[in-house]
């Protein structure tokens, strides 16, 4: 499912794709290591919420 996701947004948006990829390499490492972390959360939450 993932790969299905990600494949239809470089299908369909690649220069967003390339915009967020340089947005990140702007972050400060910290800042991006919460993201990440507040990304797992969510996903995390999303899933016990679906079961």
């Amino acid at each position: 499912m993932l790969l299905v996701i990600e494949g239809l947004v470089y299908a369909l948006a690649p220069s967003l794709v390339e915009r967020m990829l340089e947005a990140l390499r702007e972050m400060p490492l910290d800042t991006r290591r919460v993201l990440g972390l507040a990304t797992v959360v969510t996903g995390v939450c999303i899933l016990w919420w679906v079961n």
